[in-house]
Order: structure tokens, then sequence, then C-alpha cells
């Protein structure tokens, strides 16, 4: 998919928006709007204009609200309802946080809502060695870690007391992390990653962990090289310079990270991490 194909399926998610303001507007409806992968759609939103979904609904039912407060007489609460806020409370705070005054206020003062555009990435973000290929199925021994992704290295600690309690470690080919979920949007509390072990061909999982295939195919591969707090940084690059112009179009499963190294007895700086995303 061309540059120009991603633009058009970010323009037709913020044109059904605008003309659907007060419905529901999930993410994944969104993301169904725009005919992508869940897993992937709200990274490359967010990577190409600079705000989430969530973001943007916000900010176009307020203005779309603001406009309704200068060029008609309607009730507040009625505005606020046919913009998607059904509790006017939650209204009044929205709007007041954005324009600053009331949705009182802003009636009288009579000046149209000023628009607000996002930021997109810009700088110097960092570029990644990156190779298209194709990859077997692969099986691994997984653990569910519930929480924020900096903290996934308790849960490897326990998948790795399971590991070793099963004498399961001759069978371990290398450890490697599934991420569900793109923080930018989810809340902290309930993303949702597995910790793994990939596994040698036949072996048996042991018990009380997940046995989780990653599917043969096209995949890119990205080779980060340097601390895991540099990871955010190499996925707004995949999402907002690669993709685009790579002529790409993802595969309906989530990104995922092989850890060539430890940082166990690797210094930080020469960790380097593979992140593998699907493609069609």
């Amino acid at each position: 998919m061309s540059r120009n194909g991603y633009i058009d399926r970010v323009n037709r998610v913020i044109d059904h928006i605008h003309a659907n303001a007060g419905e529901r507007l999930s993410l994944d409806v969104l993301a169904d709007v725009a005919a992508m992968s869940p897993y992937h759609w709200h990274r490359v939103y967010h990577a190409m204009t600079g705000e989430t979904c969530a973001q943007t609904v916000r900010r176009i039912r307020l203005y779309r609200a603001g406009v309704k407060l200068i060029e008609t007489g309607d009730p507040v609460e009625v505005i606020a309802r046919d913009v998607g806020y059904p509790v006017l409370r939650s209204f009044n705070r929205a709007f007041a946080d954005l324009y600053g005054l009331t949705p009182q206020a802003f009636r009288v003062r009579g000046a149209r809502p000023r628009t607000f555009k996002p930021n997109a990435p810009t700088g110097d973000l960092q570029m990644l060695d990156t190779q298209i290929t194709d990859v077997p199925t692969r099986r691994m021994a997984a653990l569910r870690h519930k929480g924020a992704y900096s903290e996934i290295s308790r849960t490897f600690a326990k998948l790795s007391a399971q590991l070793a309690e099963a004498n399961a470690f001759a069978h371990v080919r290398g450890m490697a992390a599934v991420y569900f979920d793109d923080p930018m949007v989810t809340p902290e509390p309930e993303l949702t990653s597995d910790a793994g072990a990939l596994l040698a061909d036949g072996a048996t999982v042991p018990e009380g962990l997940t046995d989780l295939t990653l599917p043969e195919g096209k995949v890119a591969r990205f080779e980060h090289r340097g601390p895991y707090t540099g990871l955010p940084a190499a996925y707004t690059w995949i999402y907002a310079t690669w993709l685009p112009e790579s002529g790409e179009e993802l595969d309906d499963f989530p990104s995922y990270e092989v850890y060539v190294n430890s940082p166990l007895d690797t210094a930080p700086d020469d960790l380097v991490t593979h992140i593998f995303v699907p493609l069609r």
C-alpha cells in the first residue's frame, strides 16, 4: 500500500468521525472504518497524525459543539447529547479543558471555536535496519502479562522460574514477547502482552504456560540496538515513516519482539531486539 493509501484511510476515519460525532466511536469501530487490523491501526493513526483516535474524536466533538453553541439557540444539554456526551457534567468538563471556558461562557463570548492541529512526529526518528522475509511457524511457551510493557521483565522472571522447575530450558530457542495493545490508546492497567520462550520443534509446553503460535508468513524484521527504553521511538519510525513508504500492508496479527541477547549479561547499549511486523 502506498503512502497515499494510508493517508486515504486516515482521512476516511476523520470523515466518519465528523459525520457520526454523536454515535459510538470505539477504537474497534474506527479500525473497521479504516479496514485495518485493530492490532496496528491505532499505531498507524497516531504515528501519522500526532494524536490518538480518541483524541481526534474528542477534538471534533467539542469543535462541533462550539459551532452549535454560537450558531444555534439549542440548550447546552441538547448540544452535548448531539455530539456524543450524554452526561452534561462530562461535557462541561471536557469543553472547559479544551477551550478554557464553560459552554455557557463560550456562547456569551460569541466567537467561533478555533481548530487545533495535532503535531505529527517531526525531527530525526530512529532508522532501523530492515529486512522483508518469510518466517516459519514458531511456538512459544507464554505467560500473560497485564500492565505496563516496561514492567514485563517481572513476568519473564516468573516464566523462567516455571521453565526451570519443569526442566524445560533445554528446549528453549530464545525469548520473545507479543504485544497486543497500543500503549498510546489503552489504559496502562489494561495493556496485554505475552512473555514467552521460543520452543524447539516437538517440545512440550510446561504445565501452567500457554501454547502460543507465531504464524508463518511474510514479515518485516527490524533490528533495534540499544536500551529497551528506545523501543517506543523505534515503533514510531516503523509506523510513521517506514510503513507508508514501504508499499506494504499489515496483516491481522500483532507485532512481536525477539530478544537476541539478555539484559542479565549484556550492557544496555549492546542489547539487540528484533521487531517483527506481520505483512500480507
